[in-house]
């Protein structure tokens, strides 16, 4: 087994269990949004549970799969680089990509993280709607990386 071997495989677990969780932690946002209509007495114990369910996913999942898919992501780039040798990959449109993604979905993850502390605050003012139309976009960004990286197109 080689290191790269290794890091590609411990990198794509960790992407896994990120994306799963940037695309569940808007389903509980949406969850917790639709309590509004309910009666007082269960709309407060269902929204605590979902509160609860959106702090632990965060700290106990999201942020360290995605610290994780970022060490080895830079340990996949140090390997790919020859130990720091050639860095021109890092110039090639299928490269270029991938890292866009990567900065999209680290910004996505932090707009939730800074969501749900509004939502804990009682200061949302985004609707179950809104988490539904938007819970998609770590898979969609998701597909786009790993195509560019599977496939490295260039132009011409």
């Amino acid at each position: 087994m080689s290191a790269y071997d290794l890091a590609r495989g411990l990198h794509i677990l960790a992407v896994i269990a990120w994306v799963a969780g940037l695309l569940f932690l808007p389903r509980l946002f949406a969850y917790d949004a639709e309590q509004a209509d309910g009666p007082s007495a269960v709309r407060a114990e269902m929204r605590a549970l979902l509160r609860n369910w959106q702090l632990r996913l965060l700290k106990i999942i999201l942020n360290p799969a995605m610290v994780l898919a970022w060490v080895f992501g830079a340990w996949l780039i140090w390997i790919r680089s020859g130990e720091g040798s050639d860095w021109s990959f890092l110039q090639q449109p299928w490269m270029i990509v991938k890292l866009a993604g990567v900065l999209l979905l680290t910004g996505w993850h932090h707009y939730l993280m800074a969501e749900r502390k509004r939502i804990a605050g009682g200061t949302s003012r985004r609707s179950g709607r809104f988490w539904r139309m938007t819970n998609e976009i770590p898979f969609v960004l998701a597909i786009v990386m790993v195509l560019s990286v599977t496939l490295e197109w260039t132009f011409g």
